[in-house]
């Protein structure tokens, strides 16, 4: 009998291990596929602003735009992850609420230990990393569209740094980690980072756009503004299209899965707070969200180049509350997301922001939206695992909203001062007026041109 409980006792040692053993592998490889399902949003970018430039200026868009991805990656193994890790309570090294210092946090996210490179024990820092790289490297691209045709390489890349493996890294250690302050002491829940990634984002773009000023020949000498369109709207909404689908691989990176050290439970998904979800709610809001956002940006603008905007600003409207929304919910925070995105761009490009792509409504004032909006349909939820934690609330996410604000705004503005101050921000008028393309690159995208089409038949 003894033998046979013994053998017994093996045979479910060994199957637990084999578990184990699937379980990690299959953590690792969830999070591996995301990382090339946000390159996906890259070539999106990269084709929704070289259509949104005129012909002069097309390989520029798509060149500082590369360079902003490949900037940061060494930027944020450097020190971004390490940002993240190391200052959750603020801005001090101090234990959080459970129990852990920053210091601790941080011990396995500087560059020369074990976990920054292959390590056959660690099969989740590696995979984990990247896609914290992507969200990195997702915030520069945001802002990226909303300067073309006028900012100089050298100058978007220091900014695109800034956002990328700084400010961003700060807005997440604060309300995107289960230490993070702005969670414990105020209840802040953004599960898909509408405000964390978006609006910080959004509106570092925006303090830059202060300091860039707009494109010449956009405004007139009574402040009328002049539409300046794109050589290529077809390429713009197909690109669009491109950041809805890598954005699947953008959300199913906020999911904490299943694994050997991995989630709060052994078999459930959970958000990055370590409160449960599935991916089914996933499935259902993202795709009401998207398409609340098309119909509603569709009926206020009649515009293509909004309508497949509209798309991207529903799911940031529902972003911050996809793990628990009602898909109904969905459907119409993501409609009123789409509606509002031509009045607000209206408001400011009347004010004399020229924003060349609307990246500061989009992500900026609908991120912002969706976040405070889940202050009033979330209230009163558990915003992280646990007992006696803080609950989401209305004033919670305000107070939220006013420190990504500060994040994106206050670095964006003063980085690109200082910049501006160098010489280093803007390109010179000769070269604007010519095109970059041919002064900056030097290459053209069309050397042939593009044919017009053939006058109809009378």
């Amino acid at each position: 009998m003894e033998e046979q409980l013994a053998e017994l006792a093996a045979k479910v040692a060994e199957l637990e291990a084999a578990a184990s053993v699937t379980n990690t592998m299959f953590a690792e490889t969830y999070y591996y596929l995301t990382i090339p399902l946000m390159v996906i949003i890259h070539a999106g970018f990269l084709a929704y602003e070289m259509g949104a430039s005129r012909q002069k200026n097309v390989l520029a868009s798509g060149i500082k735009n590369i360079l902003a991805f490949a900037f940061m990656m060494p930027t944020f193994y450097f020190f971004g992850w390490w940002v993240y890790w190391g200052f959750p309570t603020g801005i001090t090294f101090s234990e959080g609420a459970m129990g852990i210092s920053g210091a601790e946090y941080a011990a396995f996210a500087w560059p020369w230990t074990e976990s920054a490179g292959p390590n056959l024990d660690d099969q989740a820092t590696g995979v984990f990393w990247g896609a914290f790289a992507l969200f990195a490297a997702t915030t520069a691209s945001i802002f990226s569209g909303a300067v073309i045709e006028r900012i100089q390489v050298v100058g978007f890349v220091i900014l695109a740094v800034v956002l990328g493996s700084f400010a961003w890294v700060v807005a997440a250690a604060w309300g995107w980690h289960a230490d993070g302050w702005l969670v414990t002491q105020w209840g802040v829940h953004d599960f898909g980072a509408a405000g964390l990634v978006h609006a910080v984002a959004g509106f570092f773009a925006l303090g830059v756009l202060i300091n860039l000023g707009p494109r010449i020949g956009k405004y007139n000498e009574d402040g009328s503004a002049n539409h300046i369109a794109g050589h290529n709207m077809p390429f713009t909404v197909t690109g669009l299209m491109l950041i809805i689908v890598g954005f699947w691989g953008f959300l199913m990176a906020c999911v904490i899965v299943p694994g050997e050290g991995w989630s709060w439970y052994a078999d459930k998904a959970t958000t990055i707070y370590g409160t449960p979800m599935t991916l089914s709610s996933l499935a259902f809001n993202i795709l009401m969200g998207m398409s609340g956002g098309i119909i509603g940006a569709w009926a206020i603008a009649r515009d293509p180049f909004f309508m497949m905007s509209g798309a991207l600003a529903g799911i940031i409207a529902t972003a911050s509350g996809l793990d628990v929304y009602d898909p109904s919910l969905a459907f119409v925070m993501g409609a009123a997301g789409g509606a509002l995105l031509k009045p607000c761009y209206n408001f400011l490009d009347k004010r004399g922001i020229d924003d060349a792509v609307g990246a500061v409504t989009v992500h900026g004032t609908i991120g912002l939206f969706g976040l405070i909006m889940f202050g009033i349909w979330g209230s009163g939820l558990p915003a992280i695992q646990g007992d006696g934690v803080a609950t989401v609330s209305l004033v919670g996410q305000l107070v939220g909203a006013v420190v990504f604000f500060l994040l994106g705004f206050v670095p964006g503005y003063v980085v690109s001062w200082i910049l501006n101050a160098l010489g280093m921000l803007r390109v010179a008028e000769e070269a604007e007026l010519a095109g970059l393309d041919l002064t900056k690159v030097p290459l053209q995208a069309y050397p042939e041109g593009i044919v017009p089409s053939a006058p109809a038949a009378e």
